[in-house]
C-alpha cells in the first residue's frame, strides 16, 4: 500500500526527521504534536496553553488528512508532570465527544524543546 505524507502550515512544522503524519489506506498516523503556536514556532509559559495548542495542532493535521479529531482512535498523551493529567481530561472535554478515542497518558522526563505536553493518534478514515 502506498504511503502519502500529510503537511499542512496550520500545524508547526516538523523539526525532525519526521512528517506530521502519513496516510496508509484509511488510517493516518499522526506525529507527536507540542504546544508550538506554527506560526511563530513560540511555546507558551502554561500548561493550559499548551494543551489546548497540541490539540489545534492535531485538529490542523487531522484536517488536512481528510479527517477531524472525530475520527482519532487512538491517542497518547505524554506529560512531564502528571499532576496536569486533569487538565488533559477537560480539555479532552472540549475537544472531543463520545465515543472517546482509546488513550494512554503516560508521564516522561523531558519533552522536546521544553515541553509539557505532546499528544500523537492514530486516526481512521471512511467509516
Amino acid at each position: 500500500m502506498a504511503k502519502t505524507i500529510i503537511s499542512t502550515p496550520d500545524a508547526p512544522a516538523a523539526i525532525g526527521t519526521y512528517s506530521q503524519a502519513i496516510r496508509v489506506g484509511d488510517t493516518v498516523y499522526l506525529s507527536g504534536q507540542i504546544g508550538f503556536d506554527p506560526q511563530t514556532m513560540i511555546l507558551a509559559d502554561d500548561v493550559e496553553t499548551q494543551i489546548e495548542r497540541v490539540f489545534a495542532n492535531l485538529k490542523a493535521v487531522a484536517l488536512a488528512a481528510g479527517g477531524s479529531l472525530a475520527d482519532i482512535v487512538k491517542l497518547n498523551v505524554y506529560l512531564v508532570d502528571l499532576n496536569d493529567f486533569g487538565k488533559v481530561n477537560e480539555a479532552m472535554a472540549r475537544h472531543f465527544s463520545a465515543p472517546f478515542p482509546a488513550r494512554a497518558a503516560v508521564g516522561v522526563a523531558a519533552l522536546p524543546r521544553g515541553a509539557r505536553v505532546e499528544a500523537d493518534g492514530v486516526m481512521v478514515l471512511g467509516g
